[in-house]
């Protein structure tokens, strides 16, 4: 059993019984937050009061924060990455072990920094969205997958952390320091997540970028659907927030 982990820089953590109980947050930012503060503020004196992986000016690693007394685990942002696995790729993504939940303690209170993933596998209709360093990732099973929070896990190969997973990430969706509506996404919520999805990952993103009418027209039909919902509010503009940059430089072609 998988009882250390080491992440980018050889900085290291022992795997502990003690999972978050955080719900996630999947952001308009392109980001799954592990976090409670509610707003900027909040989230500013949260970094200043830990330690671990953080972003910079111009660098956005994949953020875990440590407790600097117990040095747990106690809070983390995962970024996805836009380039999309093909489904050749993505049929190969190991479905075993299975999760097995657990939190993290740092074995120092040290800084470092921890590489964000490079390739975005998703499950039909968008059921789990797993991020991986590389596709190189495929080539061997997993050790672990241990599951941090919520539906979040953390992919484990030769003790490496080599990716993390979203369970139901439609569930989760939330505008920025909200708290994910408790009741489920609506069947269009979970369309159009796909179809945003859609948009803005690899190949999809190449046509809307490249001003095709075919790919315009549909971003066009999502930013127009997102905006007419009536239900779901709290996702849909999250999914606003997802494709908005987007149809900003590109939708009004």
């Amino acid at each position: 059993m998988t009882t250390r982990l080491a992440f980018d820089g050889g900085w290291r953590a022992t795997v502990t019984d003690d999972p978050l109980h955080i719900t996630p947050r999947f952001t308009g930012g392109a980001s799954v937050d592990l976090a409670c503060h509610a707003d900027a503020a909040e989230r500013v004196r949260f970094l200043a009061d830990t330690f671990g992986s953080e972003d910079w000016l111009w660098d956005t690693p994949d953020i875990l924060r440590f407790d600097k007394a117990g040095r747990k685990l106690v809070g983390a942002r995962f970024h996805w990455p836009e380039e999309s696995a093909s489904a050749e790729d993505v049929a190969r993504l190991p479905l075993t072990p299975a999760v097995r939940a657990g939190g993290l303690r740092a074995d120092e209170v040290r800084d470092f920094r921890h590489e964000r993933c490079s390739v975005l596998c998703r499950a039909p209709k968008d059921t789990v969205l797993t991020c991986l360093r590389d596709l190189d990732v495929l080539d061997e099973p997993l050790d672990a997958r241990i599951g941090i929070a919520l539906d979040v896990a953390l992919l484990v190969q030769h003790g490496n952390v080599v990716g993390w997973s979203l369970t139901d990430p439609g569930r989760y969706l939330t505008t920025a320091y909200a708290e994910p509506d408790p009741n489920p996404p609506s069947p269009s919520t979970r369309r159009l997540l796909t179809e945003c999805l859609d948009l803005i990952t690899t190949p999809g993103v190449d046509d809307v970028v490249d001003g095709d009418p075919a790919a315009l027209a549909r971003l066009q039909a999502a930013d127009k659907a997102l905006r007419e919902q009536h239900q779901d509010r709290q996702r849909a503009d999250a999914l606003l927030d997802l494709i908005s940059t987007y149809v900003q430089d590109y939708g009004n072609w």
